[in-house]
């Protein structure tokens, strides 16, 4: 027993004193405070861009100012093309009224991959939170009429009811045979929200628009006493166009070509510049790149710092990435997948595998010396409508930062035409760089991770507790 209790003990201190990297830490923490370049430059590509919408060309000059970016930092920069069926606004008119023939206009936006035309007009149907639930007790009344859904949760919703995404309330609308969907958004103001109603990233066959939350409150009062009626009149642009991730790679010193991606979306909707999302996230993505440059680190795995286009259209850039390393048989050599989509100022790390969080703590106590702002939270679970959700669906580990709040109250204005520079925060951007390269230096330097691929039977009982079963099955990604 005591021969076992000493093994265990001297094993521990060993693990400890192999992912001791602390001067590492501190280097990378002194470089990223005193020379970071993140904030200005999403300043800049903000400023001289606007927004990044995948398939225009402010795209594609995005795509260029990050490719000659990492360039200039002295990486070895390449484009992943891939396909994309590209989706815009062209018009919109949203109406509701008492009867069809007096119907007012309503503020309100498309939201992305609606029909290339649609033009409809008929009864308005309140579905509540558009749940599964909420048509089966309306008893296929929506058929061939408008469904009102809330965004999120109602207030006053049982404890624990879902909150599914838009895309998966419009497939749900779909299903029951509803002829539009009006969404109405949950932040107050009038603050409009887009983001696409498609779960597969392609044209789904029904009208789909946002609308305010006052609006949509008070023709939800109205409903209860008096039909309502509804016309979606819009037109849209789609078509298969070309994008391209941007991938700058420093290899490791292992012969075995294990790597560790790092990545974040670069495109944004239209109706703003997209500095919130996701523009605080790629250019920290960038600025851990150039961290890494700057401070000429080593690596016993080769990363990958990659900015995905496509992200709001429905995670197409990573898709194409995770579909090349499929074709290549290269999945096996990615060990980790880092993500930061809206990462701002994080106090831990976030992962999918519960195993990481010894490994994470160290670091995390390691960083924390350094800055006690960091509080070493640990968070392991699974979400999805994100960058990291190809990867994870292959049963690659994934993380992040998490424990932060974004800055300047932005989160209101999340897919709306006020995320804008002014929100923000140079500091919290300067927090998600420096802790993610130190994390991003852990996973590439610690001799070994308690972590692999899981395998097929492992990755559906891991979606499965960590209810995800049914928002696949929903976007037809359950392959089980």
């Amino acid at each position: 027993m005591r021969i076992f209790l000493f093994l265990f003990i001297f094993c521990t201190i060993k693990v400890q004193a192999q992912d001791d990297f602390s001067a590492a830490f501190k280097k990378i923490n002194t470089e990223v405070q005193t020379g970071s370049k993140a904030y200005v430059n999403l300043k800049n590509v903000t400023e001289s861009i606007g927004h990044r919408l995948t398939g225009s060309a402010n795209g594609a000059k995005a795509e260029e100012y990050a490719f000659k970016l990492l360039r200039s930092y002295g990486y070895d920069v390449k484009f992943q093309p891939f396909e994309v069926e590209s989706w815009s606004r062209l018009t919109n008119e949203t109406r509701i009224g008492d009867s069809e023939d007096s119907l007012a206009k309503i503020t309100s936006v498309t939201l992305a991959h609606s029909p290339v035309k649609a033009n409809v007009k008929a009864e308005l149907v309140d579905l509540g939170n558009g749940l599964e639930n909420d048509y089966k007790l309306d008893s296929g009344k929506v058929k061939g009429k408008i469904a009102l859904v809330f965004l999120g949760v109602l207030p006053g919703s049982p404890e624990g009811t879902p909150a599914l995404h838009r895309s998966e309330k419009t497939a749900i609308a779909t299903k029951y045979g509803a002829a539009g969907i009006i969404i109405i958004n949950g932040v107050k103001g009038g603050v409009l929200l887009t983001g696409t109603a498609s779960v597969t990233g392609k044209l789904i066959p029904i009208p789909a628009v946002c609308i305010g939350l006052e609006n949509g409150m008070l023709i939800k009062e109205k409903l209860k006493t008096r039909k309502q009626f509804a016309s979606l009149n819009m037109t849209n642009f789609s078509g298969l166009i070309k994008a391209r991730n941007v991938i700058a790679t420093t290899k490791g010193t292992d012969t075995l070509g294990d790597k560790i991606v790092v990545g974040g979306h670069l495109d944004s909707w239209d109706l703003a510049t997209g500095a919130i999302d996701n523009g605080i996230g790629s250019f920290a993505v960038i600025d851990m790149a150039r961290t890494y440059k700057a401070l000429n680190l080593e690596n016993k795995r080769t990363i990958e710092f990659v900015l995905f286009m496509g992200e709001e259209q429905g995670l197409l850039g990573s898709k194409a990435y995770v579909e090349v390393a499929k074709h290549l048989n290269a999945l096996d050599q990615i060990k980790f997948m880092l993500n930061y989509d809206m990462t701002n100022d994080p106090k831990g790390f976030s992962t999918s595998r519960a195993e990481m969080k010894d490994l994470f703590g160290i670091w995390g106590s390691q960083i924390a010396k350094i800055d006690t702002g960091f509080k070493n939270i640990f968070y392991s679970g699974a979400w999805l409508h994100s960058d990291h959700q190809p990867f994870m669906l292959q049963g690659i580990p994934i993380g992040g930062g998490t424990g932060g709040d974004l800055p300047n109250n932005s989160g209101p204005f999340y897919h709306s035409d006020g995320d804008v520079f002014k929100l923000v925060d140079e500091q919290g951007l300067k927090n998600t760089v420096r802790f993610s390269t130190m994390l991003v230096y852990g996973l590439a330097n610690t001799p070994a991770l308690p972590v692999k691929r899981q395998g097929d039977d492992e990755l559906k009982e891991f979606l499965k507790q960590n209810n995800l079963e049914v928002p696949l099955k929903i976007a037809g990604e359950w392959r089980w």
